[in-house]
């Protein structure tokens, strides 16, 4: 009986190993097929359509060569409205940062255009932080745009230093003028 006990939970393990090696051999399978396409991508441009992390690459790729447009639509195509996947997410991010590499470049040339390239690069990072709110990275990336263009607060009742003092006493009826406490 007890030797009977032993085999059974051998033969369990082995079955659960081989289920797991059969699992990361799956895995390895689809890694092998995603970097041959990337490498194929480079090559050939419509060698990538039907693998999106061979899309992804090649956005990257087209960025980096200085093809914004067409690094652009081919990060908007990674991107689906309302739903962001892991793959959407890194477009994402590498869209926001594209935007963000463009405005500095731009910077000194185009004060309007790097502003405005700086305003989408912060609207990519917040879609991205909608998503997914504890992307590290992301949030990074979006102070630092605002740290480049920061948005104005205009808040009702906010006290600026060109207010006259009078513009902020509150009046309350049946209450002395002044601060509330």
């Amino acid at each position: 009986m007890r030797r009977r006990t032993i085999h059974l939970a051998f033969a369990v393990a082995a079955v659960a190993f081989g289920a797991l090696a059969a699992a990361q051999a799956i895995q390895l399978r689809k890694a092998a097929r995603i970097n041959q396409a990337v490498a194929s991508a480079k090559a050939n441009a419509s060698a990538a359509a039907d693998v999106p992390e061979a899309r992804l690459a090649q956005a990257g790729a087209l960025a980096e060569a200085g093809q914004h447009d067409a690094a652009l639509a081919v990060y908007n195509s990674l991107i689906q409205r309302g739903r962001t996947d892991a793959l959407g997410q890194a477009a994402l991010f590498n869209l926001g940062n594209m935007f963000l590499r463009n405005a500095r470049e731009t910077a000194a040339n185009d004060a309007f255009q790097a502003q405005a390239l700086v305003e989408l690069a912060k609207q990519r990072y917040r879609d991205l932080l909608r998503a997914d709110p504890g992307d590290w990275d992301a949030r990074y990336n979006l102070e630092r745009a605002l740290w480049l263009a920061p948005e104005a607060q205009d808040v009702f009742g906010a006290e600026t230093d060109d207010m006259p003092k009078e513009l902020l006493r509150i009046k309350v009826p049946g209450l002395p003028p002044g601060d509330l406490p």
